[in-house]
């Protein structure tokens, strides 16, 4: 009795459940490769499939690949989707009785199409920047012509995925948007598909996020700062992500005046998982800007950083509808990405000239914060594979800003990736930006 009781009490440990759940990851780009193996190294089975052909070695060494995620259904106690555009492939497997993690077809919409999400927002009573969609650079040029303004220009649909396209305007009459028009009308044409016109505002821009169990949030949710340019000081072009900051938190007004109202639609629709809206807050109110109804990346491996439960625990949970409370640890979080040529650019020769299958070397036998990216696994080593030259994340935690930061850096020290840079000031902005928010009331 005495050693079937420490069995019992070993396989506990941490909140892990007794037995061993079965958990397919269904990935876009191979984004989620750090959470399975999370999963994984937390006692259950892992299956992952990755969606996109060149990036498909993402993973191997790591976990277990699977070459087609539907012939894996049966198998599954869960199942992990960590894109937006599986919405609809969601809600099928709901009403078949799986247990997903993933998004709706309306949560689909709140990401892709721009406006819809702007119109829910003004549904639900969330105050809104003027916008205005376009299908041809001729009407936008000629808009704007006629409406002089500061403004920010937003693909829509597939093309948002490519970072780079996102434009955001300095002069005051609109014109550096013109000209960024003329040029996309003359590489793009109507490859470009819908974008969004957007009045620009100043202020502190800040994102809001939590997961959702089908019928309300888990507290505590989540206040992340994001830097998006390549280059300290916020220079360079927008990358999508080049590190973020954050913090948890049981009570925020940002939260309660941008989330917290679609907390009953989102449980008409039955989403489970996780959905962030970004936003630009100033003196005069907050101005949600844009939805990700889905995993962000790479906010899920600094949440992960600041977790005091497994992960595992939690995905399953939100996927049961059975959790309702988030254990966390106090203070910040931080996470930078190392990345390597061509990042952010897409240029297959020059990734494969300096990038593919490059050695990530850890100076002492420690992986604590470090995050595997776009990496295979050949012989105990680390090996760049994919397409975007995404090496590691390094995440670092503290009671302070300073402090997380500090222990990141540290962890970064550990790590050399040949040809890779990274940012040197993520969790800079926090003493700025924490002074407003706590003028404007809003922390």
């Amino acid at each position: 009795m005495k050693n079937k009781k420490k069995d019992q009490l070993a396989l506990s440990k941490n909140g892990l459940p007794l037995s061993q759940k079965k958990i397919l990851f269904v990935s876009r780009w191979g984004e989620i490769l750090d959470v399975a193996l999370a999963v994984k190294n937390e006692g259950h089975h892992v299956k992952l499939f990755i969606e996109e052909r060149s990036c498909r070695e993402i993973g191997y060494g790591f976990v277990q690949k699977s070459a087609d995620w539907r012939k894996h259904i049966a198998w599954a106690d869960y199942i992990v989707f960590d894109y937006t555009g599986y919405g609809e492939e969601c809600e099928k497997l709901r009403t078949e009785g799986k247990l997903v993690f993933g998004g709706s077809s309306y949560t689909d919409s709140l990401e892709l199409d721009r406006n819809f999400g702007q119109v829910e927002l003004k549904r639900h009573k969330i105050k809104t920047l003027a916008s205005k969609d376009f299908y041809s650079f001729s009407d936008a040029i000629a808009y704007i012509q006629t409406h002089p303004n500061a403004y920010v220009l937003k693909p829509s649909g597939i093309t948002q995925e490519l970072k780079q396209l996102l434009f955001v305007g300095n002069d005051d009459r609109g014109l550096d948007v013109i000209r960024m028009l003329f040029a996309y009308e003359k590489s793009w044409g109507d490859r470009f598909g819908t974008f969004q016109l957007q009045n620009k505002v100043k202020g502190v821009e800040v994102s809001i996020g939590a997961y959702f169990n089908g019928s309300k949030f888990l507290q505590p949710v989540n206040i992340t700062f994001e830097h998006k340019k390549l280059f300290p000081k916020e220079l360079g072009v927008s990358t999508g992500e080049m590190g973020t900051s954050m913090f948890w938190t049981l009570d925020s007004p940002l939260f309660q005046k941008t989330l917290k109202p679609f907390e009953s639609t989102l449980a008409q629709k039955n989403f489970r998982g996780h959905i962030d809206v970004n936003c630009i807050v100033n003196g005069n109110g907050i101005y949600p800007l844009e939805f990700t109804s889905r995993f962000g990346f790479p906010q899920v491996f600094i949440q992960r950083a600041g977790l005091s439960e497994p992960i595992s625990a939690l995905l399953m949970g939100v996927a049961e509808g059975t959790k309702n409370q988030i254990q966390v640890k106090k203070g910040f979080q931080v996470g930078a990405y190392i990345v390597v040529p061509p990042f952010p650019y897409d240029d297959k020769k020059t990734f494969e000239l300096f990038s593919k299958d490059a050695v990530i070397v850890f100076k002492k036998d420690q992986k604590e914060g470090v995050h595997p990216m776009h990496v295979k696994m050949v012989n105990e080593q680390w090996l760049i594979t994919g397409n975007t030259g995404i090496a590691v994340l390094v995440t670092g935690t503290g009671i302070t800003m300073r402090d997380a930061q500090r222990n990141m850096y540290n962890r970064m020290k550990n790590v050399i990736v040949n040809n890779g840079y990274y940012r040197t000031d993520i969790g800079d902005r926090w003493l700025e930006d924490s002074d407003k928010l706590w003028s404007w009331g809003l922390l």
